[in-house]
């Protein structure tokens, strides 16, 4: 499958064509609030303000006035872009015809079909989109909070702590180690604390050359594994050392204060660690009540519609919905669907059968990309994969950098389609 800008933007444009409006049912505008301006929640508010030709209201709540994408964040952190490249305003939103607020949610009233905002102000809505990301299950690392990010960044969520972490790299010592804790599934990006392990990699070869790399994984196996470490020997060969479960990758704690990091009854004193805890739903969704045990919230896979309240619709890394990755592409796709339905409740237009997609890509090493990716179809359980494909191991250089400017321009076509 291969996807350029102009290919990403046009299956939008097409979505979207399938949505013209209709006279609108009853005297006053409904009222459509979305929660979260990432990949998401920007998408639905943009297709929902563009597609309805003005007859909804539709409000973006989103607390950061630049939004600054998790993907391609990790080529920040190996020296191949600028952290200001990855950073987007809401200035094409508001062109759209969608209200940009730059605030907090705080309270949802489902019964009374209210948010409230930390500055005070409060919005009515006949539907609600949430799309809030990941939050951080305190307590998933043992020895770290939330509180520690300071000293042992996340870098899960990009902006200040994507700049430090790259901060603290460029001032390690020669020689010195470099220690992440990677996440237990389920997680924002699945191949994305590996691709961020080959982004360090390349920047210490650059600077550091001597310096190693330890990954500490509770997980048996993980996205690309044969694809990244055939990667990483051919890179980086003798930089790299990952330990899983069965070496006690998986009761790693960390001693912030110290710098260090305690796996299977050793202490190893370390000069960087990334902390990457496990994660959950973002903290609105389990203050609407729409999630379950699992800190996810539940979706109907014909529609995004959360399972709780059908007036709800939840996308992206927040929803429980079955095979798809949490990722910004799947996010995208999945906002598209909710969209079409949230017309379709409030304007009666028509509906169209749902699909879904999803490509991953992931930088091993400048001009050495990979990619893995699926289409998706609703069933009564979930969104099922129909199929999938994935790079090879042994690919030639040529087929390599073609996939790396593939996903280039797919970042390309990805936030014009967000963000207008």
């Amino acid at each position: 499958m291969t996807v350029s800008r102009r290919g990403f933007i046009a299956t939008g444009i097409a979505a979207g064509s399938l949505m013209a409006a209709p006279a609108l049912l009853g005297q006053g505008r409904a009222q459509v609030v979305v929660i979260g301006g990432g990949a998401g929640g920007a998408t639905a508010a943009r297709y929902l303000a563009r597609d309805a030709q003005g007859l909804l209201d539709v409000t973006l709540v989103e607390a950061n006035p630049v939004y600054t994408t998790c993907f391609f964040s990790n080529l920040h952190l190996g020296g191949l872009l600028d952290l200001e490249g990855l950073q987007h305003g809401y200035d094409g939103l508001a062109a759209a015809g969608v209200r940009v607020v730059h605030d907090r949610a705080e309270g949802v009233d489902r019964d009374a079909r209210t948010v409230t905002l930390a500055g005070g102000e409060v919005l009515s809505w006949d539907r609600l989109v949430l799309s809030p990301g990941i939050d951080f299950v305190e307590g998933s690392v043992p020895g770290w909070s939330v509180a520690d990010a300071g000293i042992m960044p996340h870098a899960y969520k990009a902006g200040p702590q994507t700049r430090l972490l790259r901060q603290q790299i460029d001032a390690m010592p020669q020689g010195g180690l470099f220690a992440m804790i990677a996440p237990p599934n389920p997680y924002r990006c699945p191949p994305g604390p590996y691709e961020r392990v080959s982004m360090v990699a390349h920047r210490l070869r650059q600077v550091n050359p001597t310096a190693k790399i330890l990954i500490l994984d509770p997980k048996e196996t993980y996205s690309k594994q044969t694809l990244f470490e055939e990667g990483w020997l051919r890179h980086y060969d003798g930089m790299i050392e990952r330990i899983g479960p069965d070496f006690g990758g998986d009761r790693a704690e960390v001693r912030p204060a110290a710098m260090e990091v305690v796996f299977d009854g050793e202490v190893q004193r370390v000069d960087v660690c990334n902390v990457i805890p496990g994660q959950a739903a973002g903290a609105i969704a389990g203050i609407a009540g729409v999630t379950d045990e699992t800190g996810w919230a539940p979706v109907a896979a014909e529609d995004m519609r959360s399972r709780i309240d059908d007036a709800v619709f939840v996308l992206g890394d927040s929803a429980g919905q079955g095979d798809m990755p949490k990722s910004g592409y799947a996010a995208n796709s999945q906002a598209k669907v909710a969209a079409m339905r949230i017309r379709a409740d409030l304007l009666d237009a028509r509906a169209f059968p749902a699909r879904y997609a999803n490509t991953c890509w992931s930088l091993i090493a400048p001009d050495d990309g990979v990619k893995v990716g699926a289409t998706y179809e609703p069933t009564p359980e979930k969104i099922a994969s129909v199929d999938s494909f994935i790079s090879q191991p042994g690919e030639d250089a040529a087929t390599r950098r073609a996939t790396y400017e593939e996903s280039v321009g797919w970042y390309d076509g990805i936030v014009a389609d967000m963000l207008g």
